[in-house]
Order: structure tokens, then C-alpha cells, then sequence
């Protein structure tokens, strides 16, 4: 599958894909890295591009070399629930590979990315011969569930109030922060109400309120922390 509009860019080659893979899997061989990718499957993705809907049935997983992706599901109303955001160096779309089952969520680029495309027979044979690197995905798919358990728990027992300054912190430990203190994550309000798991009017509403409370600035659609420890409190950490 080409992208026509971006078929002249330069995309890096295997060698530098399988030096970033190496970061994330230490236990594969240079051999296997080169093993897991072809050129023509390293390619670029527009922002808002969809990777794959909710639903679909895929024959590989993605490594993301560069760029952010948005993983979600769609309510019975067409509302979008934020899972998570990915980032350079994760790895999405093994647990359906694994599992044999169709997509469970649809992944969107959230910006312009590089993803390496990984055939599920190549991520199969690696799994069922490599211990290392079957290790290494089992630390993922821990993550993950991790993460997923603390969403429920969020949903069940935490407040709007108490999910947002929890979603703030997320986004400035897993993307960072720049260098004038504004999350390296540029979010709109909508996927930012939708990651909470609120309407879009009572995330404006409740950051207008932590604004006043001297917990945060706002300048656009960029936000500043300005009291870690308060956030903390409020979110319960």
C-alpha cells in the first residue's frame, strides 16, 4: 500500500529502523531485526491518517519509528474513548496478531509518523523461537494490561475533576515537557475530553477552574503545570 503523496520522501532504511527496534528489543540478533522489516515496509503517515479501524482483521503489527498515534474505540453514538497515545519506539497492534482476533480499537496518527510494518508470521516465529524476545512482548502486554487496569479503576471510582489532573500528569511523564514548561503533547479539547472520558464543555470548564486555582496556563491549545504536587492530590497519586 503506497502513499502516493508522499512517495518521494525519504524514509530511513532497515539499518536505521532495526537500531531504533534494538532499543525496545535488546534480545534479537542483528539477523533477526533485519528479518522483521522490508523497505517497502517502513512508510510514511500523514497526521490524521487511519492505520486501521476497530473491527478489521490485520495481518501484522506497527513499530513506531517517529510520531505520535491515537489509539481509541467508538461509542454507540460515534464518541470517540482515548485509550492511550503511543510514541516513538512503541509497538501496537501484537495483541490481535497473537490473539487471532479482529482489531479491538482504531489507530489514528495523532501527527505525521514513520511506522514499520511487521508481518504476523515473522512476529509469530520470533515469539515461538526466540525466548528473549517472547520476554520481552510479555513486558509489553504486562504494561499494558497494567494500564488498562488503572483506566477501569479511574472510570469506576474517580471524578471528571480527579481523571483530567490525572490524564495532565500522564501526558507530561510519558511525552515530556518543553522547555517553557508546556506539554510536548499538543492535544485539543475534544481528544482531551475524550481521553477523560467527559464531555468537551466540562474539560473547558474544569481547566478554566484549575487556571484560576494557579494550577496550570493556558495559551491556546497549549497547557502549562504550574503545581505538580496539587495535580497529584487531586488525581490521588
Amino acid at each position: 500500500m503506497k502513499n502516493e503523496a508522499n512517495k518521494n520522501m525519504i524514509l530511513p532504511d532497515i539499518d536505521l529502523c532495526c537500531r531504533k527496534l534494538k532499543q525496545t528489543f535488546a534480545n534479537l540478533t542483528d539477523e533477526e531485526l533485519k528479518g522483521l522489516l522490508r523497505q517497502d515496509s517502513i512508510r510514511h503517515y500523514k497526521k490524521g491518517e487511519l492505520i486501521y479501524a476497530e473491527g478489521t482483521r490485520i495481518k501484522g503489527c506497527y513499530f513506531i519509528y517517529s510520531g505520535i498515534i491515537k489509539i481509541y474505540q467508538t461509542g454507540h453514538e460515534g464518541k470517540e474513548q482515548i485509550i492511550k497515545f503511543d510514541q516513538e519506539g512503541d509497538l501496537f497492534g501484537f495483541r490481535s496478531v497473537i490473539r487471532h482476533e479482529p482489531a479491538c480499537t482504531s489507530v489514528e496518527t495523532h501527527s505525521e509518523a514513520i511506522l514499520c510494518y511487521i508481518p504476523d508470521s515473522v512476529l509469530l516465529n520470533l515469539i515461538r523461537n526466540n525466548s528473549g524476545f517472547a520476554y520481552d512482548m510479555m513486558q509489553i502486554a504486562c504494561k499494558e494490561l497494567g494500564d488498562s487496569n488503572r483506566y477501569i479503576r479511574d472510570i469506576a471510582q474517580k471524578s471528571v475533576k480527579e481523571r483530567l489532573a490525572e490524564i495532565l500528569l500522564l501526558i507530561a511523564d510519558d511525552f515530556g515537557i518543553e522547555h517553557d514548561g508546556n506539554l510536548k503533547l499538543n492535544i485539543t479539547r475534544e481528544d482531551l475530553s475524550n481521553f477523560v472520558g467527559t464531555a468537551t464543555e466540562t474539560v473547558i470548564r474544569l481547566l478554566s477552574d484549575y487556571k484560576n486555582e494557579g494550577l496550570i496556563e493556558i495559551k491556546g491549545r497549549k497547557i502549562k503545570l504550574l503545581h505538580i504536587e496539587k495535580l497529584k492530590t487531586i488525581a490521588g497519586i
